[in-house]
Order: C-alpha cells, then sequence, then structure tokens
C-alpha cells in the first residue's frame, strides 16, 4: 500500500488542549479589545494547545440564546475542567490566566490592556 495514500499513515491531529468560545457584539470597543487580549493571550501561553471561536451576537444569536448570557463580551471556556465564564474585556490578564488554570508570572510581568 502506498503510504502517501493510505490515511492510517497520516498521524490524526492532535485536538486541542484549550477549547475557548469568545461572545461578542459586533465591533464595539469593549468586544474588540476582549478579542485582541484573548488573542495575545493565548498566543503567548497556549501557543498551538488552544481553539478559540468568536461568536458575534448579532450575527448568529441563537447561539448566545444558547449560552444564557448575562452580559458580553463572556469568554466561555469549555476545556480543560470545569466550565468557566469570564465577563469583560479580558485586560486583566492575571484573573483571565488563573480562569484558564494558568499559573501567571510571579515576577509580575502580567501586561494589562
Amino acid at each position: 500500500m502506498d503510504p502517501l495514500t493510505d490515511s492510517s499513515a497520516r498521524p490524526e491531529p492532535t485536538p486541542p488542549e484549550y477549547v475557548l468560545h469568545l461572545f461578542i457584539t459586533g465591533a464595539t470597543p469593549n468586544s474588540t479589545r476582549a478579542v485582541r487580549n484573548i488573542k495575545a493571550l493565548c498566543e503567548e501561553h497556549l501557543k498551538g494547545r488552544y481553539e478559540l471561536l468568536i461568536v458575534d451576537m448579532y450575527q448568529q444569536p441563537e447561539l448566545a440564546q444558547q449560552e444564557d448570557l448575562i452580559g458580553v463580551p463572556t469568554l466561555i471556556k469549555r476545556s480543560p475542567g470545569l466550565v468557566r465564564r469570564l465577563v469583560g474585556d479580558l485586560s486583566d490578564r492575571e484573573r483571565v490566566l488563573r480562569a484558564l488554570g494558568i499559573e501567571p508570572p510571579a515576577d509580575g510581568t502580567a501586561r494589562h490592556e
């Protein structure tokens, strides 16, 4: 059998360790800040280990209704571990890291936007 055409010879893609859903409302300042903050944090601390789904409530209201959200922007950590929700622009990096189960840097270099 040709290894190039044999699908069993290809390694399966590794599922992301962190599954995050960010609910926003269009291009408002808070939504834009939340997107920028979570993308930067993920690239810095979770590079290659995360899946980030950004849901605009104006474009996909049915997804937002399923979540029973109390405010936006809202970040929902689906995995690993318990589901966690954070409301706000995610500028408190230490708080976001703790919610994701990542220990903030001990030297206090966590940046705030």
